[in-house]
Order: structure tokens, then sequence, then C-alpha cells
């Protein structure tokens, strides 16, 4: 019985990540999905957000952009705008990011710019969140 599956994140500029693991969670547009090991077939939207990547005792998170998966139960595809890890995060940009879209979003009244604003925001808000997980390791 097999109980790992084929990982493969993509995004525009490269291959992120192409590993077995045993099982990824991701959030989608109808909420967050686990992904185990002979999964039925699925093609989903994701949405901005954290994914949670269990390899035996580890786990390890990424922060992706929205795209699509797909698994067929053997294998996951992931193609996303952006995906990458803790250790990729400045957190002072971050807060400087969430400041910024909070004082354009009191102020501007142009709606192109509030938009872009509340992108910003919730980008920053991910990113966040994934700064304050930590990672589960084997001792």
């Amino acid at each position: 019985m097999n109980t790992f599956l084929h990982l493969k994140i993509i995004t525009p500029r490269k291959v992120v990540i192409d590993e077995k693991i045993n099982s990824v969670s991701i959030p989608s547009s109808e909420g967050e999905i686990t992904i185990l090991p002979r999964h039925e077939n699925l093609f989903v939207l994701l949405i901005e957000g954290i994914i949670k990547i269990k390899k035996g005792d580890d786990e390890n998170y990424l922060s992706i952009g929205g795209g699509y998966a797909e698994t067929d139960g053997e294998s996951v595809t992931i193609l996303v705008s952006k995906a990458y890890g803790q250790d990729e995060i400045d957190k002072n940009l971050t807060e400087k990011a969430l400041e910024q879209a909070k004082k354009i979003l009191s102020e501007s009244k142009d709606e192109k710019q509030r938009s872009e604003a509340l992108s910003m925001m919730r980008r920053a808000i991910v990113d966040s969140k994934l700064l304050k997980k930590r990672r589960k390791t084997t001792l």
C-alpha cells in the first residue's frame, strides 16, 4: 500500500517543490482540503493562504498566491502565482506593508488604490500567519 504522494509545486518562475510526501493541506476556494495518498481525483481553485506539507514527522509551510491544484491520488500538482517559505519572508517589510495598506484604505477614495491596498493587506496577513507557524521536527 502506497503511503506517499508525489508533490510538485510550480510557479511561473520555477518548480518550488518536487518530492514525495505523506500529505498536503491546501487553501481552496471551498475551504481547507487535506490530500492523502489514494485521494479521489480532484481539480480545485486555490486562494492565497498557507500550504502545510507533511513528510514523516516533519511539517513545512509555504505561503502561496492563488492558483489550482490537481490530484489523482498518486501525485499532486499545484500551480500558483507565488510560493515561498518562512525563511524567505522579511518580518519588517511585512509589517510595513500591512501598515501602508491600512493607511491607504483609511485615506484613499480611489477604488483602484483601495483594491491594490486590500490585496497588499491580504498578502501581508498570510505572510504574518506563516511567520507565526513553527516547524515540527523530529528530535
